[in-house]
């Protein structure tokens, strides 16, 4: 598929934007900057910051929703940066498409709060919808680039303890190995436009230390996989990270999940976090949408 004219515009402007090195508290700056740029809420849509019993988090809620269903969005940012506020241009759209209402915490961030402080926030968060009275079976967690990985941490800390699963996995271009051995990482290294390895890296070592890379709760791709939702994957093959993506999908495959991979092209990490200024974005949500169209009613049926 031909990027569109919009998204070959935003590629080049993306690449001249992170050409330079920004530190933790300018990345988180920009975030601000970002944020300010979602413009106006849409008529079907409302948003509303929510308080989960001391725990700030923003609450998307679309007209056409199913009420009892929703989705926990964990921002990315690599776990040093971002938020609610930075993600509402992408994930108002995503409400839209996929007709459910979002939840969209802001869980604690590195350096200050290193491992595990935001996989402890992730699970405080979906055990309040719980409590809420949401069924496990009508939650869908997802997560971009960092938050990607958190969903997956999030799902196999919850596998683990023996709670309710989640009914699906969303993953926009996970940070999924923070060791960063893909290949991908030498291979996209000039072709990637919004993220070079050395950042990983730093950004690693300032979530936790390096003897605990490995752990699987830091780094997903070094876990096992057996009795886990549903998992749908996109990611652009431009990226450093498409190794992390291809590498989860088939480790997750040979330990039995349900797994959809979506390799796109000619785009970026991320593509979804301009919202609607590239069409890209609708047709990702119309994929995802599709994979929850057949994945849900399966779950259903059992």
């Amino acid at each position: 598929m031909t990027p569109s004219l919009q998204a070959r515009f935003w590629k080049i402007a993306l690449r001249i934007m992170f050409r330079k090195y920004l530190s933790i508290a300018e990345h988180r700056a920009r975030g601000e900057q970002i944020a300010r740029l979602s413009g106006n809420i849409p008529k079907d849509i409302t948003v509303e910051r929510v308080d989960l019993n001391g725990f700030p988090a923003a609450r998307i809620m679309s007209a056409n929703a199913d009420s009892k269903k929703v989705i926990l969005h964990l921002h990315g940012g690599g776990y040093v940066t971002g938020g609610s506020a930075s993600h509402l241009m992408m994930c108002i759209p995503m409400a839209q498409t996929l007709k459910m209402n979002m939840l969209l915490p802001d869980y604690r961030l590195a350096p200050q709060h290193p491992f595990p402080a935001a996989l402890d926030d992730a699970l405080k968060v979906y055990r309040w919808l719980l409590s809420q009275g949401h069924q496990a079976k009508d939650i869908i967690i997802s997560g971009d680039s960092a938050g990607g990985g958190l969903a997956l941490a999030t799902v196999l800390s919850l596998r683990d303890g023996g709670e309710p699963l989640p009914a699906a996995v969303i993953c926009f271009s996970p940070w999924a190995d923070l060791t960063h051995a893909g290949a991908s990482h030498t291979s996209n290294a000039k072709r990637d436009v919004v993220l070079t390895t050395a950042l990983l890296k730093e950004w690693a070592l300032a979530y936790t230390d390096e003897n605990n890379l490995h752990n699987p709760l830091v780094s997903p791709l070094h876990a096992e996989f057996h009795n886990f939702p549903p998992l749908f994957i996109q990611v652009d093959d431009s990226e450093i990270l498409l190794d992390d993506a291809q590498t989860l999908a088939g480790k997750a495959h040979a330990h039995g999940a349900k797994v959809v991979l979506k390799t796109w092209s000619g785009l970026w990490h991320v593509w979804h976090a301009l919202g609607s200024a590239i069409p890209e974005t609708q047709k990702a949500f119309e994929e995802i949408k599709q994979f929850l169209d057949i994945h849900l009613k399966e779950e259903q049926a059992v």
